[in-house]
């Protein structure tokens, strides 16, 4: 089961304030943990939503409407996130409460949720699935 650990932003990472070296060293001990459990797919950070580019679709059917950053509510931004793969929802809530708070400062705050797999999202038509198993 595919897991994702999102890093929700905070003022700190949104203005590039850098986490403390005891914070790296925390998050780093974390990554290792979790790659050596095997469980870790990816784990990236994300630039600030300065750098970043907003495409909505009011319109069904017309071209998205394109935001330059920065976005002004820090609290609903990714700041980076963890995938992982567990055997279940235990194994993942198990591994989220294990992370060290992300930004710090006591600001941290994450979301797991989990990430749809290809067989949920198919119809149960067999050439279908079929196909998707290739």
């Amino acid at each position: 089961m595919l897991f994702m650990i999102i890093v929700k932003a905070s003022n700190n990472s949104e203005t590039r304030k850098l986490p403390s070296p005891e914070l790296i060293e925390a998050m780093t001990k974390y990554n290792e943990e979790l790659v050596k459990a095997g469980v870790r797919v990816a784990a990236k950070g994300l630039h600030p939503s300065s750098n970043g580019i907003r495409f909505s679709y009011p319109i069904p059917g017309e071209k998205p409407v394109v935001t330059y950053g920065p976005f002004t509510e820090s609290k609903e931004l990714v700041a980076g996130f963890i995938l992982i793969d567990v055997k279940s929802r235990e194994e993942a809530i198990e591994w989220a409460i294990r992370m060290p708070d992300p930004q710090g400062h006591g600001e941290g705050q994450i979301e797991l949720r989990q990430v749809f797999e290809a067989p949920e999202l198919m119809t149960e038509d067999p050439e279908m699935l079929a196909k998707e198993a290739e």
